[in-house]
């Protein structure tokens, strides 16, 4: 696989799927760039595999349509998406490079019943002038907000040559035992290929900002979240009973507020849960998040982040660009040897991998050994191995939404766990896990990825009605 940044792994977007409504949004803006210049009459999408059978609960029609008209997912509006959407049906025009053309979302985009051989996560777009194909593009949307274009995966090999290349574990701990150095140094040292010193700091302090963001948002907003299955908010009415009555006015003075709370084992349980809730209440509501390494597994990072930076000691950003360098680097093994596509690999691919960053994550602050990061990761993913994907209704809301408040706490459990232990001692290793979530990934029903056709979501007797 190509080199890897960890800006790969975390990515601005839009909720509530990387895979279904990233993914899609992102292929959308490709294929409506490879039309400028040439004359369109209609323009048709058909979604296949899993984006077929849950694609009206994940959005993936808005992400196509938005990505169409040339909205970018990192800078959007998200409070306007609603009434962009509402314009086009209105009008029953779409504005393709400035040019509008007639579009009904619910005939322009198919959602497909044909069975497909190739990727779960499969688009074909078509632009027609009258009856005549102008372009056809088909697109894979595999995971994390990553596609890639039918054809284009092999003639498009990146030139690039890192000091420290990581496929695996191993490598990485040759690196490390070689130049006496933390694993966040070597990541460092790798990612200043991609880009500048300034411009990796600001990157990950914009990633930062943004999850501190998206919590604050998702603590202060009340309501029920769309879809139909009137799932109410939790972590605004959870904060404010942590709070105890404490007011504030910005996200700063929120921190400021929590930090300042009671400190006690059950209130910092809450707290965690409660930042993990506030982010996947957001990506539920076509909010800003940070795909960590997924949007449906983008609560576990901030909420651990969050954990260490209130209640632990620590050195501020600097210890968040340690986390984001590390956690970033574990998610691309992942990525690397097995896979973070629920479609792929049920929920293990993403609240399992999302777990096992935050862990590593977290032990690299918080003083432990390259050893013990990596033992950290190993145990986190250990137990999430098998977790299947059956999102009710299609919708990236039960279990999902509490699933990251598991992860974030299975992290720090795993992090504990690593921190006084030896990693001599382990008996599973790094690359042992990501090789057997990568066969459990395989030997996993469909079903139970990312279909809705089992599990949670077939023995529920309330859908949405969407």
């Amino acid at each position: 696989m190509d080199p890897l940044s960890i800006f790969d792994i975390y990515k601005i977007g839009v909720g509530p799927s990387s895979s279904h409504t990233l993914g899609p949004w992102k292929a959308a803006n490709r294929f409506a760039k490879q039309l400028k210049g040439k004359t369109i009459t209609t323009v048709k999408v058909h979604l296949y595999g899993s984006l077929s059978k849950t694609g009206k609960g994940h959005g993936t029609d808005v992400a196509v349509t938005l990505g169409l008209e040339g909205h970018l997912p990192e800078t959007i509006d998200t409070k306007k998406i609603n009434e962009y959407i509402q314009e086009i049906k209105n009008t029953e025009l779409i504005n393709i490079n400035n040019t509008p053309i007639p579009f009904i979302a619910n005939v322009a985009i198919e959602f497909s019943k044909e069975k497909i051989t190739t990727h779960p996560n499969t688009l074909t777009f078509k632009a027609f002038n009258e009856t005549e194909i102008v372009l056809e593009e088909t697109y894979y949307s595999i995971g994390g907000g990553f596609i890639e274009k039918e054809g284009e995966k092999n003639n498009e090999e990146k030139e690039i040559k890192l000091p420290y290349p990581i496929e695996k574990a191993q490598d990485l701990t040759d690196h490390f035992m070689s130049k006496n150095s933390s694993i966040s140094d070597i990541v460092y040292q790798n990612e200043l290929v991609f880009r500048t010193e300034k411009e990796i700091k600001d990157q990950m302090h914009l990633i930062y900002n943004t999850m501190i963001e998206c919590v604050y948002n998702g603590c202060t907003t009340e309501g029920t979240l769309p879809g139909g299955l009137n799932v109410k908010r939790k972590a605004n009415a959870l904060s404010q009973n942590l709070l105890q009555g404490a007011t504030f006015n910005s996200k700063e003075e929120f921190l400021k507020a929590a930090k300042a709370s009671p400190t006690d084992f059950s209130s910092i349980n809450r707290w965690v849960s409660c930042f993990a809730l506030a982010v996947n209440e957001e990506n539920a509501d076509l909010g800003r998040i940070v795909t960590s390494p997924t949007n449906g597994a983008a609560g576990v990072i901030p909420a651990v982040i969050l954990y260490y930076i209130l209640f632990c000691k620590n050195e501020g950003i600097n210890d968040v660009e340690k986390f984001l360098l590390t956690s970033g680097e574990i998610g691309s093994m992942f990525k690397k040897g097995a896979t973070i596509s629920a479609a792929m690999g049920g929920c293990q691919a993403e609240i399992g991998v999302s777990s096992a960053m935050a862990a590593g994550g977290l032990t690299e602050v918080m003083g432990g050994t390259p050893a013990q990061v990596l033992m950290a990761a190993e145990i986190a993913m250990e137990h999430h191995l098998g977790l299947t994907c059956d999102p009710i209704g299609g919708l990236v809301q039960i279990p999902c939404i509490e699933r990251n408040a598991m992860g974030a706490m299975k992290a720090i459990t795993a992090a504990n766990l690593a921190l006084c232990g030896n990693p001599e001692d382990a008996r599973v290793k790094f690359d042992t896990v990501v090789k057997t979530m990568w066969e459990t990934a395989l030997d996993m029903h469909e079903k139970y990825r990312e279909t809705s056709e089992g599990g949670l979501a077939t023995n529920n007797p309330v859908l949405p009605e969407c």
